[in-house]
């Protein structure tokens, strides 16, 4: 399965960056970045089964192994892409929360774009190290 960022803005050269690029390369699974402009843009939709996650304040606080379960679920049902998607400053439209698949939070505080970047980036590697039986999760 595919799993795919999707985000707002261009992150450009930043310490976040950094990381970022530090765990795309570690992840093993196929990977995507796409980053659309501030506002508008859309990402067109493909014809093969995907999931949408959207990073929202008012999502479910899910585990790392949680997260590994329900991405290993899907993987395991077919589902081609799973696209995690970081809203615009405003956060996201209501029809846009509706037809997710899964809100997704890191927590009651707001995190800036480029953090959540790096923080959904990390618990991608985290989730598929668990679902490979690495032992990096238990790493702190």
């Amino acid at each position: 399965m595919k799993l795919h960022l999707i985000a707002r803005g261009k992150i450009g050269r930043s310490p976040e960056a950094e990381l970022v690029a530090r765990y795309e390369k570690r992840i093993t699974w196929p990977f995507k970045l796409t980053e659309l402009p501030e506002s508008g843009g859309k990402v067109s939709d493909p014809l093969t089964p995907h999931r949408t996650v959207l990073l929202d304040e008012r999502g479910e606080q899910l585990s790392s192994e949680e997260l590994a379960a329900l991405l290993g679920r899907w993987r395991d049902d077919g589902i081609r892409e799973t696209r995690f998607v970081i809203g615009a400053a405003d956060g996201h439209a209501d029809d846009e929360r509706d037809q997710a698949d899964l809100l997704l939070a890191f927590g009651a505080a707001t995190w800036p774009h480029l953090l959540a970047r790096a923080m959904v980036m990390e618990q991608l590697f985290r989730a598929t190290s668990i679902l490979a039986g690495h032992p990096y999760h238990r790493a702190g």
